[in-house]
């Protein structure tokens, strides 16, 4: 099965989108520049664990439900 390989990525943008916050408001929440913010969500550096963590925390999700995809 394809899927398109920056999924993850898209999926935080839209639903950072969906839900009215900008780069800097997430960038604030998370206690980080509004610029590594960007770089996470653009894929301009790696996602660690624990910031995957703090940002489903703030949709109220799980990591797994935001940045996991398993195939069938």
């Amino acid at each position: 099965m394809w899927f398109e390989k920056d999924w993850k990525m898209k999926k935080l943008k839209k639903l950072r989108e969906q839900n009215g916050y900008s780069y800097a408001v997430i960038a604030t929440k998370l206690k980080i520049s509004k610029a590594y913010y960007w770089q996470i969500e653009n894929k301009k550096r790696k996602l660690s664990y624990l910031m995957a963590f703090k940002i489903s925390k703030i949709f109220n999700l799980k990591p797994d439900d935001l940045f996991y995809y398993e195939i069938d």
